[in-house]
């Protein structure tokens, strides 16, 4: 990153920086205290607070919670109210769908003693929790930098210098970033970190593992007529709008105060660039079996964030010298559960009892080898090794047919500890799945009609995140050329249509006869999903923080 100020940047010394203020980085400041309250532990977040940065609406898994806080039911700030009461499964076709029985579907997708709820509430629960224990916390400010000493260990981050404009230089409201240096730094970015990024390629973490594999989840929030909602309900769904060839599936969560959380994920394999995430998702909610639900009711909020799918195959190296990965910047969720948060906050305690004891030892700035040898034995490594092959299979066989082999294969693994298949390959990288525009056939999407379905726009707008018009783009290309030479030509611009939001177009100087074509980039649409420095096939585009 380059340095607009002159000036040194102040800088303060921790026990250990925590980078994000996702349930693993609250987790890991909150053990580090619970082990030794006179650590010092300062953690960043760049959201504008606790939770603002936090894709909400989610089942949760307790295990974390329960392990990290065991009176968290009791406590007067709960912020899980609603046990889930009911499970329905479902697979979608164009104008129905056929329950699948509960009891065909495997032991572990039960969802029985989970909660649903605002995974934002857990966050702001956890962080007045890690405060009360005497966590530094710092919303507002972005990571941006890496610190490394003289043998290329981890030393800690900077922030970002703040008042900068879009030409790159200081503003009158100019202010320098702030070094922090720890013993050990954890880095809890979520999937596809901009830091986790740079540091798995520098140290090779990801040598001898899979390719990471992610998908692209997209959640609103809605209002619904009180006699449409059910506390307790989860509802999941596969097949329809997507092809029986394109990954994803979908849910509603019915939370408290009648509202519902609907979502979609697309996994980032798939092979058309002219399928649009968002259109399949505003798709969804038209279909007749859920439509009904929205009927008369409001939506509230929207948002969109990468997720992790590898799994136990993918998981890269966890540990560095100075630091280590937690979290979704590990890469824990638990593919068909669609869970992460459980193995999140697992993740930080673990690597929080490595630091601590390292600390205790006297140890500074080496790896904490304990917490990347010991995930795969614990509790973590259970939960992810019996669906290792499930991705794959949906890879390779399809929606239905992986489905169904998948399902057998965590019977097996549930019942007798076996498998069919081994540990399965994940194949080649998601950017390099798409398929050139002369061998697919375009999809076309239906308008939205501003009652159930919506525009990007309108929907960023929902979104909770702001950025200023006159800063500098934060989505860097690495050759500007790219899009409209080789991209537009090849693929038709996938960027277009894979982001959620909005931020890429390419217009015309002739609209007419789609001449002189030119790439533009509203950065200020961003919902920070990181899809683009995923899916671009020619790997140009790099998501930094704003």
């Amino acid at each position: 990153m380059s340095k607009v100020g002159n000036e040194p940047r102040e800088a303060m010394d921790y026990d250990v920086v925590i980078v994000g203020g996702g349930p693993s980085g609250l987790a890991a400041a909150i053990r580090l205290k619970q082990i030794d309250p006179d650590l010092s532990v300062v953690l960043v977040e760049k959201g504008s607070e606790i939770g603002a940065h936090i894709l909400s609406g989610v089942v949760i898994d307790p295990i974390g919670l329960d392990k990290l806080l065991p009176g968290w039911r009791e406590a007067p700030d709960c912020p899980l109210k609603i046990e889930v009461s009911e499970d329905r499964f479902y697979l979608l076709g164009p104008s129905g769908g056929v329950r699948l029985p509960n009891v065909v579907m495997p032991p572990l997708m039960n969802n029985h003693g989970n909660f649903v709820g605002s995974l934002g509430n857990v966050c702001r629960f956890l962080g007045a929790r890690a405060e009360e224990l005497g966590v530094e916390i710092y919303p507002g400010f972005a990571a941006t930098e890496v610190l490394h000493g003289d043998k290329g260990e981890v030393v800690g981050i900077a922030t970002g210098d703040m008042g900068v404009g879009r030409d790159g230089k200081p503003k009158d409201s100019f202010t320098r970033g702030m070094e922090l240096r720890g013993k050990y730094t954890l880095f809890a970015e979520g999937a596809r970190g901009s830091l986790s990024k740079q540091i798995i390629a520098a140290q090779k973490l990801d040598a001898g593992r899979e390719p990471q594999k992610y998908g692209i989840g997209i959640k609103e929030l809605w209002l619904v007529d009180p006699s449409k909602h059910k506390p307790g309900l989860v509802q999941h769904s596969f097949g329809w709008p997507l092809s029986g060839r394109t990954g994803g599936g979908s849910f509603l969560y019915h939370i408290e105060d009648n509202q519902i959380v609907v979502g979609f994920v697309v996994h980032l394999n798939y092979k058309n660039p002219t399928l649009s995430p968002f259109e399949e998702f505003q798709r969804f909610k038209a279909h007749p079996m859920v439509r009904d639900v929205f009927a008369g009711g409001k939506r509230l909020s929207y948002g969109a964030r990468a997720l992790t799918e590898g799994g136990w195959q993918s998981v890269p190296k966890l540990s560095f010298p100075g630091g280590a990965l937690i979290g979704c910047a590990a890469g824990f969720i638990n593919v068909p559960r669609i869970k992460g948060s459980h193995n999140a906050v697992l993740s930080g305690m673990q690597a929080a009892e490595a630091a601590a004891g390292a600390i205790k030892a006297g140890r500074a700035h080496d790896e904490l080898a304990d917490y990347d040898s010991g995930w795969r034995g614990s509790a973590i490594g259970k939960d992810l090794k019996k669906v290792r092959n499930v991705k794959p299979l949906l890879s390779k066989l399809g929606t239905h047919l992986g489905v169904a082999v998948g399902g057998a294969e965590m019977w097996l693994n549930d019942l007798f500890g076996l498998t069919l298949f081994g540990t399965l390959k994940h194949g080649k990288p998601d950017y390099a799945s798409l398929k050139p525009l002369s061998k697919v056939k375009p999809i076309v999407y239906p308008k939205p009609d501003g009652v159930i379905s919506f525009d990007r726009l309108s929907s960023v707008f929902l979104s909770n995140t702001n950025h200023e018009e006159d800063q500098p783009i934060h989505l860097r290309l690495a050759d500007p050329n790219i899009p409209v030479a080789k991209n537009l030509p090849l693929y038709g611009e996938p960027a277009r249509l894979y982001c959620p939001a909005g931020v890429y177009e390419v217009l015309y100087g002739d609209e007419v006869k789609k001449a002189d074509p030119r790439f533009v980039i509203n950065a200020q649409n961003c919902v920070h999903c990181k899809t683009c420095d995923i899916k671009d096939p020619a790997q140009n585009i790099t998501w930094t923080t704003p």
